[in-house]
Formats: structure tokens, C-alpha cells, sequence
């Protein structure tokens, strides 16, 4: 596979991003979510990351949208405007190609640049290769959510990261 591209998505990028997203609620434990987003959904999503400047990435093959990622406000309260959470999805055809490691990465130095201090990643605790990228990029483990997720007739845990961005918390130290 020759690089991708790496660019800010469009609205032109939503379908595409929307299937990518639909595969794993319907075959995966990637997220809890139980039915299709509808298009719909997915237009005001990205129009709310484009509100609150949180940048919704693409990585492309050619002119296939292959991955993508974005940032999302960790929690809406005001004290924790500092804390952006990462979501990424790679096409299911695409796997093992360095394409969840490029858009992670880049969402982590765009929350950087942006001056966030921390980026909150999870996974279900079955998603072993999506925990291990994460933390074979900076990101550690800070807990565990027993049976917080329920699908596929299973209870499911939640494991939570957290990089560190911002200048050295006594508890965490930066990168």
C-alpha cells in the first residue's frame, strides 16, 4: 500500500466515515452502540466537531477513505475543557497497515498544538490491538469500567488511557 493521505474531512467524507463507523456496531465490540448511525446523525456530529473546532480527520488511498479520527470534549463541564477525547476507525479491509498509528498520532500532536493538556483514549478490554496502540503511543492505563457495556449477550469492560500533554501533574508526568 503506498501512503495515505492524511487531510481534514469534509461533509463530502461523511458517508464514507458513517459506513466505516456502521461496520463496527454491527460486527464489533469497537463501540457499544447497537444500531446504524443514520446519516443524519452523523452530519450534526461532524457540524458540532466543526462548532467546537475539534478537528475530524481522513486517512486516504487514493480517493478511498480508508480511517478516520476526531477529537470530542472529554465532558461537557467547563473544568474539563482541557481533556479532548481520540476516537479512530480503520475500514475493516485495511487492518494492519500503520493507518490507526497515523491518524492517532496526528490527533495527538493536533490536540497539542491546540493546547489541550490531556487526551482520554478507551477501548472494550476485548480490543487488545487498539489498547496496545495506544499505549505503544505514550497513552497509560488509569482504569477499568467492570460491565459497563452490554452487546453481542455480553457484559463488556471499559479500559480508559490518558496521554499527557501539558506541562507535569505531580501524579502523571508529561512525555
Amino acid at each position: 500500500m503506498t501512503s495515505p493521505c492524511l487531510r481534514l474531512a469534509t461533509e463530502d467524507d461523511l458517508v464514507a466515515i458513517n459506513d466505516i463507523y456502521n461496520y463496527y456496531v454491527l460486527h464489533s465490540t469497537c463501540t457499544y452502540q447497537l444500531e446504524a448511525e443514520p446519516i443524519e446523525d452523523r452530519a450534526a456530529w461532524f457540524r458540532e466537531r466543526l462548532r467546537q473546532c475539534l478537528p475530524v480527520t481522513v486517512a486516504e488511498h487514493g480517493t478511498q477513505v480508508v480511517g478516520w479520527g476526531s477529537l470530542s470534549r472529554f465532558h461537557p463541564r467547563t473544568g474539563y475543557a482541557s481533556t479532548v477525547e481520540a476516537s479512530v476507525y480503520i475500514n475493516h479491509q485495511h487492518h494492519r497497515r500503520g493507518l490507526g498509528r497515523l491518524l492517532l498520532s496526528d490527533l495527538v500532536e493536533r490536540a497539542r498544538s491546540a493546547g489541550f493538556h490531556s487526551v482520554i483514549g478507551g477501548a472494550s478490554a476485548e480490543q487488545t490491538a487498539s489498547i496496545a496502540l495506544q499505549e505503544s503511543l505514550g497513552f497509560k492505563r488509569v482504569g477499568q469500567l467492570v460491565q459497563v457495556g452490554y452487546k453481542f449477550n455480553t457484559w463488556l469492560d471499559v479500559i480508559y488511557l490518558q496521554r499527557m500533554l501539558g506541562p507535569a501533574s505531580p501524579e502523571q508526568p508529561a512525555d
